[in-house]
């Protein structure tokens, strides 16, 4: 049965109504991740008709971290200046750059992984999965749940946001864009390490950012 708690984490996130909320828990399940992705599908979420909104605003944001070894920009778009100077729109902006610094992203999307790429790293997962021992009827679907990690691990909008796993980048940007009434798009960014061997290891990183949460 959904919870009190599943609702408003739901309606936080997509703006959606209580009943919408509480419909989509139950064709979900009480999945909340499910329930959510059933909201955009249906068009009930605000942050999903507010996703075909042209959003030509916005900001660069630079930040630099480890005392000048690690530099990120990136380019944070809405869809007018009054919301490009609004200091939610703004923190967002700040914790997306930081969160790159930590995680390391090397693409921004899903659909931004060019298919070499990812036919390379499939195929090192399915010879993975096969020299573990694997029956082969079912290590198709292995190899689809590790590149599904894999995603997670390589691109920005699938990583977990290194203040707060529990969502991933792409949820806190529907979760601002929710708040703030605009469409957001994070549409590139870029990231700088001076020298070979000076880059922690993300990890490291995301423990330092974590503990950094409160920095500006």
């Amino acid at each position: 049965m959904a919870s009190v708690e599943q609702i408003k984490d739901i309606r936080e996130r997509t703006g959606a109504g209580i009943l919408d909320c509480k419909k989509a828990l139950g064709e979900s399940g009480d999945d909340v991740e499910k329930a959510i992705d059933w909201l955009r599908a249906k068009g009930l979420s605000s942050a999903a008709k507010k996703s075909g909104r042209v959003a030509s605003e916005g900001l660069v944001e630079a930040y630099i971290h480890a005392g000048g070894k690690i530099g990120v920009i990136v380019e944070l778009n809405c869809e007018t200046d009054f919301v490009a100077m609004n200091e939610k729109f703004k923190g967002l902006a700040r914790d997306i750059a930081m969160h790159i610094a930590a995680a390391a992203p090397e693409y921004l999307s899903r659909e931004e992984v060019p298919a070499d790429a990812f036919e390379k790293e499939k195929a090192v997962q399915l010879e993975k999965t096969m020299s573990e021992g694997k029956p082969a009827h079912i290590a198709s679907k292995i190899v689809e749940g590790r590149m599904s990690k894999w995603y997670e691990d390589v691109c920005l909008l699938d990583q977990k946001y290194v203040k707060d796993d529990s969502k991933t980048i792409d949820q806190l940007v529907k979760e601002t864009v929710s708040t703030i009434g605009e469409n957001i798009k994070v549409r590139r960014f870029v990231r700088y390490v001076m020298g070979e061997g000076l880059e922690k290891k993300s990890s490291d990183f995301a423990a330092e950012v974590a503990a950094q949460a409160g920095l500006k």
